[in-house]
């Protein structure tokens, strides 16, 4: 399908009680993915097939009211002058429901995300991670075959999200339905989905298991997501690496052919001068970032290389960092990994 200049193509399956998180650059075709599946935008071509029940062949489209689907967004779209317990309630209202069970079943979904005691507050009385389960517990109140939770968490402040981050994965874990997991964030996708899948330019880049993601990044985007430093590259029997911008790695695990190869930041060591010692690689590089997050700072490095570093506090003071710096950086040849591509 096609929606303004992305062509979309996105093949995406699951199993019942499986949380897809799907990731991507800005404009990569993640929210249209959604929109597709909740019934906003038809198909071109393909399908969409939940159970039993086709939704969307191409030809015979139901209207989004007609689909089974549960949607939770970053703004919790809360009715502001309706209770908690009413706001949950009205989508099984909605459904047919009668008041009495619509309202029993608004109760279970709030006591589900431990909001029980806050039934009768309205959205204003309400702390932005309270009104954010209050969104969860009425996307799944009608029972959704399909929950499309389309960047959550992100208008939460980070104390707030880490909270509700795992108020979410214990109530999605007793969530029988399928859930897709659209998130900027690498740790909501690590730690709330089971599968990712990567969409750039409309088209999926890499699909797997946290773990597979982790241990092998299949395009510069998912490297950076992964946090790791990645490089299309040649490699041959003698470990010489040959990365596409033109730089050069030593590994004592090589990988003939086109490769990917990796550096963990926490593996790149910093100095004032060329180093001296069992490091194979270094390069005289120049910081082009610095950014601290906790007791550790990651250094972007531009150069022959580029390359991110992250390094101790203590080690930003000791250098003497700044952005504009010349510094080496050197990495062990026993800390570059490749794999094909």
């Amino acid at each position: 399908m096609r929606r303004g200049a992305v062509e979309l193509d996105v093949p995406l399956a699951a199993r019942p009680g499986q949380v897809i998180g799907v990731l991507g650059p800005n404009g990569g075709g993640k929210t249209t993915s959604v929109l597709a599946l909740a019934g906003v935008l038809p198909l071109g071509e393909g399908h969409v097939r939940v159970g039993a029940e086709v939704w969307d062949d191409g030809r015979r489209r139901l209207a989004p009211e007609q689909r089974r689907v549960g949607l939770m967004l970053a703004d919790s779209l809360l009715f502001p002058h309706l209770r908690a317990v009413d706001n949950i309630a009205y989508g099984p209202r909605s459904r047919g429901l009668d008041r009495r069970r619509a309202r029993a079943r608004a109760l279970d979904e709030l006591e589900r995300v431990g909001l029980v005691d806050r039934a009768t507050a309205r959205p204003a009385e309400l702390s932005s991670g309270q009104q954010a389960r209050v969104a969860l517990a009425r996307a799944l109140a009608t029972d959704p075959a399909l929950l499309l939770l389309d960047e959550p968490l992100s208008a939460l402040d980070p104390d707030t999200r880490a909270r509700t981050r795992s108020d979410l994965a214990a109530r999605l874990t007793a969530y029988a339905g399928v859930t897709v997991l659209v998130t900027h964030d690498p740790l909501d996708a690590l730690t709330l989905a089971d599968h990712l899948v990567f969409i750039e330019n409309g088209r999926v880049t890499q699909a797997g298991t946290p773990a597979e993601v982790l241990s092998e990044p299949r395009s510069p985007y998912v490297g950076t997501v992964v946090g790791l430093n990645l490089y299309a590259a040649q490699g041959d029997s003698h470990g010489h690496v040959h990365t596409a911008g033109g730089g050069l790695l030593v590994t004592t695990a090589p990988t003939e052919g086109s490769v990917w190869a990796t550096v963990a930041p926490s593996a790149v060591s910093l100095h004032r001068h060329e180093p001296e010692g069992s490091a194979r690689n270094a390069w005289r590089l120049r910081i082009a970032s610095l950014t601290l997050q906790g007791q550790s700072a990651r250094v972007g490095l531009v150069g022959t290389l580029p390359l991110t570093a992250e390094v101790t506090l203590e080690s930003v003071t000791a250098l003497g960092l700044q952005v504009g710096q010349h510094v080496w950086a050197a990495v062990k040849a026993t800390e570059v990994r490749t794999y094909p591509q």
